[in-house]
């Protein structure tokens, strides 16, 4: 079964989803609640929505320690898998997470896998950047990464 709930936080609502134990997705605000779903508080959605406020609030939250199994094909998991090796307050280019995952000319496609990536923030593909540096595209948008990456210290 899979079930949602959604939560108000400094950086808008927040919906966290989950099936059989795991978080499987984060949605953010405006996104239509998926018919999909069943609205439910359970303990995991509950504490994944107590570390997000945490990190949210800045109050010395790095990481997350709940379970998450994103749906994606092989590669993009493999993407997910290297974002999660990025550290706070860090960043990598496409092309860094493409060499990492042993696909050096992939730039490209690392980037469709972030756009994909249904864990955002959690599985942190706001930490990679374009390889001159700039913020590229974010699927909230790049308010929104600008936001994450200050909370981060990476940008002033």
């Amino acid at each position: 079964m899979k079930k949602a709930c959604f939560f108000q936080t400094v950086m808008g609502e927040i919906g966290i989803a989950e099936t059989a134990g795991a978080v499987t997705n984060i949605f953010f605000a405006g996104t239509v609640k998926p018919a999909e779903y069943e609205i439910e508080e359970t303990p995991l959605l509950l504490e994944a929505g107590r570390q997000l406020q945490e990190y949210f609030a800045g109050r010395n939250r790095t990481g997350f320690d709940f379970p998450v199994n994103p749906e994606g094909t092989a590669f993009e998991r493999a993407v997910w898998a290297a974002l999660l090796t990025i550290p706070f307050g860090e960043t990598r280019t496409y092309g860094q997470i493409a060499k990492q995952i042993g696909h050096p000319k992939a730039s490209r496609a690392v980037g469709r896998a972030n756009g994909l990536n249904p864990v955002n923030i959690v599985i942190p593909c706001h930490r990679v950047i374009g390889a001159s540096g700039n913020l590229t595209g974010y699927s909230a948008g790049l308010d929104f990464k600008t936001r994450l990456l200050k909370l981060e210290g990476v940008l002033l």
